[in-house]
């Protein structure tokens, strides 16, 4: 009688999530809301989020839109998070 011995390996894979935009990097705002809160969001709306400092929602951005940091843009007003799909047009200043 033969005995196979087999040996087991255990390997941890870390799935990340692709960027939601498509191969064109699009624009996104980011900005404080009325409450002081920082949002970043595409600008149709397709996605975004609410960010506890300036650098966690430009990182988001980035990443979101294929590492374009000219597509960013920070806004000197007030932007509030709006899942809607809407296209805004927005006064703003460039962040890169």
């Amino acid at each position: 009688m033969e005995r196979v011995t087999s040996t087991l390996r255990t390997t941890t894979v870390k799935f990340v999530e692709p960027p939601l935009c498509s191969a064109a990097s699009t624009i996104v705002f980011i900005g404080r809301n009325h409450r002081g809160q920082w949002v970043a969001q595409q600008q149709n709306g397709l996605y975004g989020g609410l960010f506890v400092n300036r650098a966690q929602a430009v990182k988001y951005a980035l990443f979101e839109n294929g590492q374009h940091p000219e597509m960013i843009v920070e806004l000197s007003r007030e932007i509030e998070l709006d899942m809607r799909g809407e296209t805004a047009s927005l006064p703003a200043s460039r962040v890169a």
